[in-house]
């Protein structure tokens, strides 16, 4: 009888009138009128395009309402395991690179659940930024709607690739209960004396019109986002004191394992942290101006001999609103190193030195002021001499060549070593200085002259200074805005009701800061707030991140390597500092996805990018129709270049499970994919696919041939295939559990699996219908292949637990594929035997085996001797000449190469 029944799917995203991001609606979609497996209990014999359709809608929902069950059944017993995908911004459409990174998280996600543990594998929105606000300023459109829109769009495209995060933690960054506690996190910094402002001389975006950080200009001083050349300008700006946590950075990817060439990244990025800055007070003419400068030591130990300290030329204090710009404009003479009347005072030594402008136009990496120490350097002793300079000597060396300190007052008689870490601790104790950082290295610039992003918690006191909004009064909201113009100063500015305030010190008149934050600040501790995505009084609670932290794996593409993980590093270990977290590093193991490029082709005289119907392919060289040669490349897919894909289309076309099936097996995870699908690994993927439906589909038909299905009917022959089914189960699991925890290999764990498959293919009749070890290998198998294609393993799940006389328990457990354990590898199969049965090749053909003690059977030289000891080796070879034997390190085999 054809059962009707109506499907049940997640719909749109709902917003609610405050703003916040609801439950998807339910709508119902109606089935087809052929039925699955599991509606009917009629099995197909053939998987066909619209039996892979069928069973993709059926199994859809039940997933989605299977994974949401799982979240929320806390358990403190079950080891914990985070999964982390780095969240997207809302653009509106998924591209293939997202489908490739979240198919990743939920196959981990599958597959640490069905080993046990409680899985959080949250999803949210880096919702801030420059696109919602284009959008605004080009269409007329509010940002906010713009970016809800987007979200709505893109949760459905998610949910329509099967994908079980644990929506119910979603976080967007736009929402005030979001960025109240990354206002929260700044103010924290600012009282800790790491957030801080200064006029800087900035990158200027001309054509985003905004500031931007030294990491988003790349090699050839253009915008990353806009591609404009990058100007220099001379903006009050805010910093975060990022270089105070350069060497606990830099000394703690030590303790992490290896990240795929990211750790060096990290490494290179930090630089060697052997010098620090020390902050100064300057004078002119003996009077304090309340500037205040900081300068680099490249030798902290020596800081007491110190005779001068330089800036450059381009440094603000020379071209901003200084108090000693006058001083120094007046002694300045290009080309020369100038010492002016303005002296600076270390507040760490206490002692006075004056102020030079260096001739040099730039110091070592990104350097602008250093401290002039004549005992260590020959260049900084020359200059010192040039210009007349007093030098102290502070290093003396004895008979061995031991340095010891002098004239550096309770410093005086350690030995150099010992004085770096005593002068570096106490000057960070008190708060002058000290913390080990490299040349190379800058402060993180937050400001950003826009409107669409976290608003800086402070206010502009006229007698107070800068004051942090208190806790209480977070967050400060953005303020609709009618109209944006996005060129130079912050939109807010023109928010005058907004801007103009009240002191929250003195209550007298204030103005708000109307910049806004870089949404990496955004960024830098979401997997913190997904521990305790709903907690209204603080950012989370200590338990709770504690519970989770370290994110076991993070999954995201290398261009974020640097800035964002370099940020998210900083304010975790801020935040184990402040003692909200126990844990210091953020991350356990990271997983580097590569790329998926499309072929494109380009016109090989202007360069331009042609469609492919553009092209004439009838020739052995691709030619634009009409004429005119082509040049034919990969590029990462871009709808510029014509060589995108819609994830949706893709679906439609092949079906999820085998859009899953081939980001995960067409190259290792941190290789590129490139996109073909006549060549590459697409149309192997398909027939896997049938492969295996075919398996439960030989197998259903054996039971269902009459006999009882009785192991005792199996004959020598049989039964050693049965071994042979056994042995490759057992090695199966193994490899593909070892791929899945510690590489994450999934393209060699596919192969495995199809290797299992092929052994299952062959096996005779008989076997499938009596043997108890192809039923427990079916169904190791589909229980394997569950956490990637789940859809399909649910179907062919149910048909394998309807089996006619199942010999073994595993099929009759019940419960979706999704909610059994992970196969795990018999006792016997992991106990070393004594003997080892050994394959002999010779000229790589088979010839026979042999039987050698397994504590020889990894040694050639003894392996060779007792088979040439043996009658079968005295037969074979004993006349012949032997060039060489090739022991097998991975199987037991050993191949002879003799002459004919």
């Amino acid at each position: 009888m054809q059962v009707s029944v109506r499907r049940l799917a997640l719909g749109p995203l709902a917003v609610s009138r405050s703003g916040h991001l609801m439950r998807p609606v339910v709508c119902l979609w109606s089935h087809r009128t052929r039925s699955l497996f599991s509606e009917t209990g009629v099995w197909e014999t053939a998987y066909k395009t619209d039996t892979r359709l069928r069973l993709e809608e059926w199994w859809q929902p039940r997933i989605m309402a299977q994974c949401r069950n799982d979240a929320l059944e806390e358990s403190s017993k079950k080891k914990k395991f985070y999964v982390l995908s780095m969240f997207p911004y809302p653009s509106g459409r998924l591209h293939m690179g997202h489908v490739r990174v979240y198919t990743i998280s939920d196959t981990i996600g599958h597959f640490q659940r069905m080993r046990g543990h409680q899985v959080l594998n949250p999803m949210g929105w880096d919702a801030f930024g420059l696109p919602a606000e284009n959008a605004a300023i080009e269409r007329g459109l509010d940002p906010e709607e713009w970016t809800k829109s987007n979200i709505q769009s893109m949760r459905e495209q998610l949910d329509s690739l099967g994908l079980c995060f644990n929506w119910d933690r979603e976080v967007t960054t736009c929402l005030p209960d979001y960025y109240r506690w990354t206002q929260y996190l700044f103010v924290k910094l600012f009282e800790a004396g790491l957030a801080y402002q200064k006029e800087a001389m900035v990158n200027w975006d001309p054509v985003d019109q905004t500031v931007l950080a030294d990491e988003q200009v790349d090699e050839n001083g253009c915008s990353w986002r806009s591609g404009a050349p990058v100007e220099q300008k001379l903006l009050t700006q805010w910093f975060i004191k990022t270089t105070n946590y350069a060497k606990p950075l830099l000394d703690s990817l030590a303790d992490l394992p290896e990240w795929y060439g990211v750790k060096a990244m990290q490494e290179n990025w930090i630089g060697e942290c052997t010098g620090c800055y020390f902050d100064f007070k300057l004078k002119v003419s003996g009077e304090e101006t309340g500037e205040t400068l900081s300068g680099y030591c490249s030798a902290p130990e020596t800081v007491f001999g110190a005779a001068y300290v330089a800036i450059l030329p381009s440094h603000r204090l020379l071209h901003g609103r200084s108090s000693v710009r006058s001083a120094l404009e007046k002694a300045f003479q290009p080309g020369k190193d100038c010492l002016t009347e303005v002296t600076a005072k270390n507040l760490f030594t206490g002692l006075e030195v004056p102020l030079v402008i260096s001739r040099e136009e730039a110091f070592d990496g990104h350097l602008e002021s250093v401290i002039g120490v004549p005992d260590c350097s020959e260049e900084d002793l020359s200059l010192a001499r040039a210009l007349n300079l007093r030098c102290t000597t502070v290093l003396t060396s004895d008979e061995d060549g031991k340095q010891t300190l002098i004239n550096s007052d309770e410093f005086s008689g350690l030995t150099r070593e010992q004085a770096f870490d005593a002068i570096t601790q106490k000057a960070s104790e008190q708060k002058v200085g000290g913390h080990l950082t490299s040349s190379k290295l800058r402060d993180w610039l937050i400001s950003r002259q826009r409107y669409w992003g976290t608003p800086i918690p402070v206010v502009h006191c006229g007698s107070c200074g800068p004051v942090a909004v208190p806790e209480e009064q977070l967050p400060v909201t953005l303020p609709k805005m009618p109209s944006f113009k996005g060129k130079g100063a912050s939109p807010l500015e023109a928010a005058h009701d907004w801007v103009n305030c009240r002191c929250p010190r003195c209550k007298g008149p204030a103005r708000r800061e109307t910049d806004t934050m870089d949404t990496f600040v955004d960024s830098a501790w979401y997997y913190l707030r997904y521990t305790d995505p709903h907690n209204p009084d603080r950012p989370f609670e200590r338990h709770l991140a504690d519970r989770w932290l370290p994110v076991d794996v993070y999954i995201g593409g290398k261009e974020h390597a640097v800035m964002h993980l370099y940020y998210a590093r900083f304010l975790c270990h801020f935040c184990k500092d402040q003692g909200l977290v126990a844990h210091r590093e953020p991350f356990w193991k990271l997983l580097v996805q590569g790329l998926i490029k499309g072929q494109t082709f380009k016109l090989a005289d202007s360069g331009q990018y042609l469609k492919r119907e553009e092209i004439d392919f009838t020739d052995k060289e691709p030619v634009v129709h009409g004429g005119g040669r082509v040049e034919v490349s990969w590029e990462k897919m871009s709808k510029s270049k014509h060589n995108g894909l819609d994830p949706q289309e893709v679906v439609q076309q092949y079906g999820v499970g085998t859009v899953r099936l081939y980001t995960l097996y067409a190259a290792p995870p941190e290789q590129d994919i490139l996109w073909n699908v006549k060549t590459d690994a697409l149309p192997g993927v398909l027939r896997w696919q049938c492969r295996l439906w075919n398996l439960v589909t030989k197998l259903r038909g054996a039971r269902q041939l009459g006999d009882v299905p009785s192991p005792s009917l199996l004959k020598k022959k049989e039964l050693a295939e049965t071994k042979k089914i056994w042995e490759s189960k057992n090695y199966t699991i193994q490899e593909v559990t070892s791929y899945f925890t510690e590489d994450f290999l999934f393209n060699a764990a596919i192969s495995r699996l199809m290797g299992l498959t092929n052994t299952l293919t062959s096996a005779t009749v008989k076997v499938v219908q009596h043997s108890e070890e192809f039923e427990e290998a079916l169904a190791a198998l589909v229980l394997m292949i569950a956490p990637m294609t789940p859809h399909l393993a649910s179907e062919l799940w149910a048909g394998l637990c309807q089996v006619q006389n199942p010999l073994g328990g595993l099929l009759q457990q019940g419960g979706n594929v999704l909610q059994q354990s992970w196969p795990t590898v018999d006792p016997e199969y992991l106990q070393v035997p004594d003997f080892v049965q050994l394959s002999v090749l010779i000229n790589n053909k088979a010839c026979g085996t042999v039987t050698v003690p397994q504590n020889v059977s990894k040694d050639c030289e003894r392996v060779q001797q007792l088979i040439m000891e043996s009658p079968f080796g005295q037969k074979l070879l004993g006349e012949r000449s032997i060039k060489r034997a090739i022991l097998s390190p991975r199987t037991a085999l050993i191949n002879f190469l003799i002459d004919e």
